[in-house]
């Protein structure tokens, strides 16, 4: 899984990226909010593992943003305050779980697994925007009623631009999320939303997936 990791101690950064690599992961670190919100915006993560108080803006500022935007990624909040009402915060704010310093590493992997879990699970749900439906959980998309046809590789791509509906993904996060960052040409990702918005957005039907240019795309519904 790719993880992004909000820390700013420099030595508990290192263990948590040594640990989480060490399981099979491959981890991002940012040591403060703004990085990690321009991470989170560049990149697709399984998870994400966020002190509540790193520099400005704040874990909990942090958390409100990136939920704010639309983005359900599991956030895992970690704190070395163990009063209730700084856990209350961080789960108001949406944070998925919470894990008081000092922890073992041990249990901060198995909270991870839990609420990737419990996100693939919620994955299997139907996506509506406007009349666009889409069922992860066989693969399938219509618009309107009427089935699209679409091939394994554009399905995966309509099913990350829905999943950040309304939130521009840049061709970078697209090849993470689609192509696994395998090697492709330099218009793969061009060629592959022309052939999707083909049929996504049909002559007539109002346009769902837009080019934000020099940047990427984004599927939001009609104005």
């Amino acid at each position: 899984m790719r993880i992004l990791i909000v820390e700013d101690d420099l030595v508990i950064a290192s263990e948590l990226e040594r640990a989480l690599r060490k399981a099979g992961n491959t981890p991002d670190v940012a040591r403060d909010g703004e990085t990690a919100l321009r991470l989170v915006g560049e990149n697709a993560y399984a998870a994400i593992v966020l002190d509540i108080m790193i520099p400005a803006p704040s874990g909990l500022e942090v958390c409100r943003a990136i939920r704010a935007g639309g983005n359900p990624t599991p956030i895992l909040m970690l704190t070395a305050k163990d009063a209730i009402e700084d856990r209350v915060a961080g789960l108001d704010a949406g944070a998925d779980d919470y894990l008081v310093k000092p922890f073992a590493f041990q249990e901060l992997t198995a909270r991870l697994r839990a609420i990737t879990r419990r996100d693939t699970q919620l994955k299997g749900k139907l996506i509506e925007i406007a009349d666009l439906t889409i069922d992860p959980l066989h693969h399938t998309a219509s618009r309107a009623g009427q089935d699209l046809n679409l091939t394994k590789r554009e399905f995966t791509l309509l099913e990350a631009l829905a999943r950040r509906s309304g939130q521009v993904l840049t061709r970078d996060a697209i090849l993470e999320r689609v192509w696994n960052n395998l090697d492709t040409l330099p218009n793969t990702v061009n060629f592959h939303v022309s052939s999707l918005r083909k049929k996504v957005d049909p002559p007539g039907a109002p346009a769902l997936i837009h080019t934000v240019h020099g940047v990427g795309y984004v599927l939001r519904p009609p104005d």
